[in-house]
């Protein structure tokens, strides 16, 4: 079943465990103890924990971690191997959206056959719903991994932080030292190879194997060789035009790329190929992917690990 055939798939059954439980837990499951969110949206302060849901956990990591102690964050897709935008949800998500404070999803069409479904069909007063698309002004269509964006990511950071102050203003100074030590200590690893990256390498021209590359290659000042049509085609469980193909196996074979990235939880035949042909030309190939590896990692262990391949990479092919 190609890529928009499982999407569709997955939203109709979206669609049917949301309708399902409508009925059933609507009411009865949006009902929060009374200590913990009263009138006006004001909390009981520090005695309480704001349930966050994440639909996918790279961006449940970075809240959980936001929140500190104040927060308790489940995250819905959280295996590897799991392709979120052909997510099939079930009767156990829409009960956790039901009863959460917070909801963050991916939104750009990256999430959009299940989550806002669910959303809909489980009212619950008092929840937020956080959709990262809104928060980095980009809709369906365009590139949805925002979270190899430095920019976006941190244009979320300020987002949910923003909504865990409104959830529980009382302790908002808690809520701000949490994003001060997060992005200037938390992070820091992850901020300084990525200015590395940029100033070592920046220009350099590199090939991928989807979009989910893009946004890191913007980030890093990095040269994207490969055709866009190519990466989202990929990306979406397309098939690829020959034109496209034929294009990436002469930048291969000329070598005009230096670097190879590709997506390990999403290698197609044609990938397989590329990869193939890339190591073959002696092209450094390395690795990302689509959320936390393991599955156990924290946001900011995920992406030092994959920024330092790819710096490893990159150095190997231009020699400094």
């Amino acid at each position: 079943m190609d890529g928009s055939l499982k999407r569709a798939a997955g939203g109709l059954l979206a669609v049917g465990v949301a309708v399902a439980l409508t009925a059933g837990c609507s009411t009865k499951s949006t009902a929060k103890p009374a200590a913990v969110v009263v009138p006006g949206g004001q909390t009981t302060g520090s005695t309480t924990k704001i349930t966050v849901v994440a639909a996918e956990n790279f961006w449940g990591s970075i809240a959980l971690q936001l929140g500190g102690t104040h927060v308790a964050e489940t995250s819905i897709i959280t295996n590897p191997d799991t392709d979120p935008h052909s997510y099939e949800a079930t009767p156990n998500d829409a009960k956790l959206i039901a009863g959460a404070q917070l909801f963050i999803q991916n939104g750009i069409g990256y999430d959009t056959s299940w989550a806002p479904k669910l959303v809909s069909a489980n009212p619950a007063s008092g929840r937020d719903v956080l959709t990262v698309g809104d928060v980095v002004g980009l809709k369906d269509g365009d590139n949805p991994h925002q979270w190899y964006s430095h920019d976006s990511v941190y244009k979320v950071i300020d987002a949910i932080v923003a909504e865990y102050k409104k959830l529980d203003p009382a302790d908002a100074a808690y809520f701000d030292t949490q994003k001060q030590t997060f992005e200037n200590t938390t992070l820091a690893g992850y901020n300084q190879l990525e200015s590395e990256i940029k100033t070592q390498y920046a220009g350099t021209p590199i090939g991928a194997s989807e979009s989910i590359v893009s946004p890191l290659a913007d980030t890093l000042g990095l040269k994207m060789l490969t055709p866009y049509s190519f990466l989202k085609d990929i990306s979406e469980g397309n098939d690829p035009s020959v034109a496209d193909k034929t294009a990436i196996d002469s930048q291969i074979k000329g070598k005009q790329i230096k670097v190879y990235v590709y997506n390990s939880q999403n290698s197609t035949p044609d990938i397989s190929a590329q990869v193939n042909e890339a190591k073959a030309a002696g092209i450094p190939v390395t690795t990302v992917t689509e959320t936390l590896a393991p599955a156990s990692a924290t946001f900011q262990d995920w992406m030092v690990g994959e920024l330092q391949g790819l710096k490893a990479a990159l150095a190997q092919a231009t020699g400094h």
